[in-house]
């Protein structure tokens, strides 16, 4: 394992909060930042914060990239049932029935 200054690791953990979050920026929750500042300040040993900002950046990274993985290998991934059936017909060549519905009377 390579020994990494606290500072890289802190500022590769706020890159990857900033990378993985959906929202802009100014919509964004503070409190995420205010915790890991929190964590940051209440653990004494360095290379024990070393260890945990690493282990948290890692985790991010890796599920930010699973996510972009999913999205990009499985297209279908985030559709309603109605939008994946139709998908997936569309991809056969085919084009999926109306749904009847009976007139109001």
């Amino acid at each position: 394992m390579t020994h990494q200054p606290v500072t890289h690791l802190y500022r590769s953990l706020l890159r990857e909060l900033r990378f993985s979050s959906k929202q802009p920026t100014i919509k964004r929750s503070p409190i995420v930042v205010s915790q890991v500042r929190q964590l940051v300040s209440s653990i004494q040993s360095e290379d024990q914060l070393s260890r945990t900002l690493m282990e948290t950046r890692d985790f991010l990274r890796s599920s930010r990239i699973y996510g972009d993985l999913l999205k990009r290998y499985n297209p279908l991934h985030d559709m309603s049932d109605d939008e994946r059936i139709r998908a997936t017909a569309r991809r056969v060549g085919l084009d999926a029935p109306t749904e009847y519905k009976p007139p109001d009377q």
